[in-house]
């Protein structure tokens, strides 16, 4: 397992690689400590890896925080996976799709 964190953090920018140190530091510290309480499978930090990793510094933190702000007894909690990357040329597909439909 050690080795996918490696690799998704060489893939992850520089941004990103300085943004997933504070979250390594809570999985390996600090979360130890603490009783397994998630609602959530993935746990938030290892949301917040995939994220960072799969879409970069700007739109992970904006996942992230969206999920850490489900994490609360109001929300029943479940299976809640990073959604896939999107490429940019499946955008100018959809849009040109989109357009060819008007």
């Amino acid at each position: 397992m050690s080795d996918d964190r490696s690799e998704a953090a060489r893939r992850a920018g520089p941004v990103s690689r300085v943004l997933l140190l504070p979250v390594r530091a809570y999985q390996r510290w600090i979360s130890p400590l603490l009783p397994a309480s998630c609602r959530f499978y993935p746990t938030c930090s290892a949301y917040a890896v995939e994220a960072l990793t799969v879409h970069g510094a700007a739109r992970g933190i904006w996942l992230t925080l969206r999920r850490l702000g489900r994490c609360g007894p109001w929300h029943p909690g479940g299976l809640d996976p990073v959604p896939p990357r999107r490429d940019s040329s499946e955008e100018t597909m959809v849009t040109n799709d989109n357009r060819a439909e008007e």
